[in-house]
Order: structure tokens, then C-alpha cells, then sequence
């Protein structure tokens, strides 16, 4: 196992045999071993600095009814909410004199994110904070809304393909969504020159380590400039209720395994890696991953955004929280980078 830590280290590649290998025969010292080559990586790329994106949960309606998710259409039990384009220029307002420079607007599939709207508030975000970034992850949209979003300013967006397996997408999703379609739009959005993110979960239902093993290949293929991987976290309103959590040591493998194979992107320590262990962001960091992501939603809604049970909102992973994010970073011998942060 540690010949192959060593050449993935070295030649950023792997077949997939040796990926489910890796995977699934990895004892402790090659895991060491994986998050010292992914760390060490890290740091020569950016340092030993964090990027912050400062995440504003804009809209929790969806018109998708994915199995996995708290905001699917399906559940009546969620307390929707919209917020308007007033409560998001002050949460922008207060990232911004918190020093971030990089604003993420993130929602459900919500028609009422109309392209109009959307290029009018990313035109008044960008003119009143030229020197920040601008990401969206809104979901699947047309390839002329999306240039219409990255006419109008937006630089970034985020779009887990959540699995490269079709069937497994497909296990995971509604009949009405289309895994090519996600594919195709994760393409359009490179070829408009979005920074683009990708991502899956580890640990969803009907997931196999030969999964996981296409889902990294498929990045590495691709070679995206972000990618989200977190552990999948059940919420009570699905229909993957009784599931269990993914597990922490194979999410944090994938974490070291991604940082090798693309050792210049940008991987978030996620949300719900903080939400399945208190130590979750500085063993995501620890394992490759340089990027946290504070939320700047109002406090009174954080809760509605619920894709899974008990997301962590406070501390170190809100805006209240810099101070204390600081901290943790310190203690781990790493510091805040306020700078944007691109590719």
C-alpha cells in the first residue's frame, strides 16, 4: 500500500484497481503516510494558508426530490424560505468588513432565481465589491442562463456531479434527473471559463468502494478547480432516514487521494465534515484540504437550510465564528489567507 501512496504522490495517478486497493486495504501508518504526501502537497502549493468563502444560503425551495436531501419538494415538513436581494447585500456587507473576498451563493433549484434577478444582484454585488469573487451553486441551469451569469460578473460555480457511476446517480436521484445532464452541464460551465467545483458524498446509500474509486478518476479526468467531498449525513424527512453517516476515515482518504491527484484545487475542509466529528475541519485541512467555508446566512434561517440533520452552523463555521476559526487554524500551524483565492 505504500508503493502506491508513494507513485500517486509522485505521478498524480492511479488505475482504478489500485484506487479500490488503496481504498479499501488502507491500514493506519499508509493513512498517515496518504494525509502527510496530501499535506505536504498542499503547502507547497498555497502555503499554509486557508482560504475563507463566505456562504450565503439564499433560497431553500427546490423543485428536485433528490433522496438524499432535506430540501427535496417532497417534504412538506420544511419551513421554506427566499431571501431577498436586501438580505443578501448585507450579508455580503458583513463578510466583506469581516475581510472575505469571496461571496458564494448557494441555493435550491428555485424558479424564482430568475436570470434577470440573478444578473442584476450579481451586477450590484461586483460593483459595490470589485475586488471580490463571486461563486454561485444554484443547481442545473441552460447553458444561456448559464452565460448570462458569467456575463453578468459571476466567476465560480459549484456542482457536485455527486456520483460519476450513472447507476448509482441514479439510485440517488428522482427518475426526471439526468446524470448526462449533469455531466453536460458540469462541461458547459468549464467551457464558459467558470472556475467549476464537482464533488460527491462518501458514504451514500448504495455507494461501493468501486464508486468512489470512478468518482476520483472521473475528477482526475476532468480536472476541475475545486472539489467538494464530504461525508453524507442523513436527514429525518428522506427517504434515507435510517441510513448511516458516511464514514470520517474514508471521507478524509478521499480528501488526501483528490489533493494528489490535483494537487493546485481547491478543496473545502466541508460543512458536514465539521457536522460528523468537532475535529472534522482540521482533519479535512490535515488530510490536503485548504479552503473552509464560514456561513453568512442570516442566523435565524441557518436552520431551514437543511439538507441533513444537526448541520453545523456556529462556531468556527459561521461569521460569528472568525475569530474562533483563527484559533483552530492556529493550533494546527495554519492561518487565515483573506486573499481571494483563485485557481
Amino acid at each position: 500500500m505504500r508503493a502506491l501512496v508513494e507513485r500517486l504522490a509522485s505521478e498524480h495517478r492511479l488505475s482504478k484497481r489500485d484506487l479500490v486497493s488503496l481504498l479499501s486495504s488502507c491500514d493506519e501508518p499508509t493513512l498517515d503516510l496518504l494525509r502527510d504526501k496530501a499535506t505536504r502537497t498542499a503547502h507547497k502549493q498555497f502555503g499554509f494558508g486557508i482560504y475563507l468563502r463566505g456562504l450565503i444560503e439564499i433560497s431553500n425551495y427546490c423543485k428536485n426530490d433528490c433522496l438524499y436531501c432535506g430540501l427535496r419538494r417532497s417534504n412538506r415538513n420544511a419551513e421554506r424560505y427566499r431571501l431577498s436581494d436586501k438580505q443578501i447585500l448585507e450579508c455580503c456587507q458583513i463578510g466583506y468588513n469581516l475581510g472575505l473576498r469571496t461571496f458564494v451563493l448557494q441555493g435550491g433549484e428555485d424558479s424564482s432565481l430568475s436570470d434577470q434577478r440573478l444578473e442584476s444582484l450579481i451586477g450590484e454585488i461586483h460593483s459595490r465589491y470589485p475586488d471580490a469573487a463571486i461563486t454561485l451553486s444554484l443547481g442545473e441551469r441552460p447553458l444561456e442562463s448559464l452565460q448570462r451569469l458569467r456575463q453578468a460578473g459571476a466567476s465560480r460555480y459549484l456542482l457536485r456531479h455527486e456520483a460519476a457511476d450513472a447507476q448509482l446517480y441514479a439510485a440517488i436521484h428522482p427518475a426526471e434527473m439526468s446524470h448526462a445532464s449533469r455531466l453536460q452541464t458540469i462541461n458547459e460551465l468549464m467551457q464558459l471559463g467558470f472556475q467549476t467545483g464537482v464533488g460527491m458524498m462518501i458514504g451514500v446509500p448504495m455507494q461501493s468502494i468501486e464508486s468512489i474509486a470512478e468518482d476520483l478518476l472521473y475528477i482526475e479526468r476532468t480536472k476541475p478547480q475545486m472539489v467538494g467531498i464530504g461525508p453524507f449525513i442523513p436527514h429525518h424527512d428522506t427517504p434515507f432516514k435510517d441510513y448511516p453517516a458516511g464514514d470520517l476515515r474514508l471521507t478524509l482518504m478521499a480528501i488526501a487521494i483528490t489533493r494528489l491527484l490535483l494537487p493546485k484545487a481547491l478543496i473545502p475542509a466541508t460543512t458536514a465534515l465539521a457536522t460528523l466529528s468537532k475535529e472534522g475541519v482540521k482533519k479535512g485541512i490535515l488530510s490536503g484540504a485548504n479552503v473552509v467555508m464560514p456561513n453568512l446566512s442570516p442566523a435565524g434561517i441557518r436552520a431551514k437550510y437543511a439538507i441533513y440533520d444537526n448541520k453545523a452552523s456556529r462556531e468556527g463555521q459561521s461569521a460569528e465564528g472568525i475569530e474562533i476559526l483563527s484559533e483552530e487554524l492556529k493550533s494546527i500551524g495554519y492561518h487565515i489567507d483573506f486573499s481571494k483565492g483563485d485557481f
